[in-house]
């Protein structure tokens, strides 16, 4: 075996990301979303494939890049590698997001041991609203018992990933 496979073969396991990701068709009457932080988000996305999404998001004044690979083993669980940019460099990938973009606001609210980070979507899919879990666990994941003001588990529905979102609008909840 050459040296180069085998340095290959030690690379160490990616870091991941674990998210149950649920529909929100309406807030609780006494959910008062300014009590709860929130950051505006803007992203778009340079490349959406079955494999894989890079976007660029920017979050007040700090810019990012982020790959996110399609589930691995698990549906919510997926290698995601993040770098913060400079403006300038935000600035510069930003036109190759046209027509692969979306706006929202995120609030993270305090659930048990979990944050639920509640994204209100804006502009061209504004009246939407998506909550996601993250997870130090798949199996952490699959025990998570969500609040009864969500609605559908949409974790695995590739439909509602950000970057399917932005390039093809929010999908039809009908079909």
């Amino acid at each position: 075996m050459s040296d180069t496979n085998e340095r290959v073969g030690e690379l160490p396991k990616p870091p991941t990301e674990i998210e149950r990701k649920f529909l929100v068709t309406a807030l609780p009457g006494d959910l008062d979303l300014t009590q709860y932080p929130a950051e505006k988000i803007d992203q778009g996305y340079l490349a959406n494939t079955p494999d894989c999404a890079v976007r660029v998001r920017s979050k007040g004044e700090r810019y990012f890049l982020t790959y996110k690979s399609a589930p691995t083993d698990h549906a919510a669980e997926r290698v995601e590698l993040e770098t913060e940019l400079t403006e300038d460099q935000f600035t510069t990938m930003w036109p190759g997001t046209v027509g692969k973009r979306l706006e929202k606001t995120r609030y993270r609210i305090p659930f048990g041991d979990n944050t639920i980070e509640l994204d209100v979507f804006e502009g061209d899919n504004s009246g939407h609203i998506l909550a996601e879990v993250e997870f130090s666990s798949t199996d952490e994941a699959d025990l998570f018992q969500s609040p009864e003001w969500f609605s559908d588990d949409v974790t695995p529905d590739k439909r509602f990933g950000n970057s399917n979102i932005a390039e093809f609008g929010f999908p039809d909840l009908e079909s």
